[in-house]
């Protein structure tokens, strides 16, 4: 019998952590991309979440010859007629930090009144098998974006984006919370059960 291992093929940290948190109690070794000996350098030319997330998916489960998970996510404001999306990451420059793209964000929505502010995160997952099947799994979190950033949790644009229903941002709140309700939680409670089918697989093995 042996244990799946499943590499998260994300060379952002804080990605790699929350998943680690996300899958915490699923039967399988989560590797990082260091951990397969890759870097994850692979250009994202796809023009949906869904395309980026299946060309590093893909390719590092090609590369590495294991069941690998990818996502790609994106902030959609209504205002901006769903900007940043899929170019989220690349909103402010190439080399932007986070906190140079909220500045960016709130900058753009600086005369845009408190009911036009709404927004959702989005993530895709895209689970693939060095073979080339792929499995989507899917998340949304809808909410506004706020004047100022608030709150040192979390990554991205996390500070600028108030969950509604606990009246703080996505980086005040607690990691626990956050994994429960936020995009890439909600994806990832729907990858939880098809890595259960792999799972199975291997330890059938």
């Amino acid at each position: 019998m042996s244990r799946l291992k499943l590499l998260i093929a994300s060379a952002n940290k804080g990605k790699v952590a929350e998943y680690r948190a996300l899958l915490d109690g699923v039967d399988c070794e989560l590797l990082s991309l260091a951990d397969a000996g890759l870097d994850g350098d692979i250009e994202e030319t796809g023009t949906t979440y869904e395309e980026n997330a299946r060309l590093k998916a893909v390719a590092c489960a090609q590369r590495s010859g294991l069941l690998t998970l990818a996502d790609d996510s994106g902030l959609e404001v209504d205002a901006l007629w769903g900007e940043p999306g899929i170019r989220s990451a690349r909103y402010a420059g190439e080399k932007a930090t986070d906190s140079e793209r909220v500045a960016h964000l709130l900058a753009k929505l600086k005369d845009v009144p408190d009911e036009q502010r709404g927004a959702r995160f989005v993530c895709v997952i895209a689970i693939a098998t060095p073979e080339g099947e792929v499995t989507y799994c899917n998340g949304e979190c809808r909410g506004s974006i706020v004047t100022e950033p608030r709150g040192a949790k979390g990554f991205g644009y996390d500070p600028s984006f108030l969950v509604p229903e606990f009246g703080v941002t996505m980086a005040e709140l607690p990691p626990e919370v956050k994994n429960r309700i936020s995009h890439r939680g909600r994806a990832a409670a729907v990858a939880r059960e098809v890595l259960r089918r792999f799972i199975d697989g291997a330890k059938a093995r």
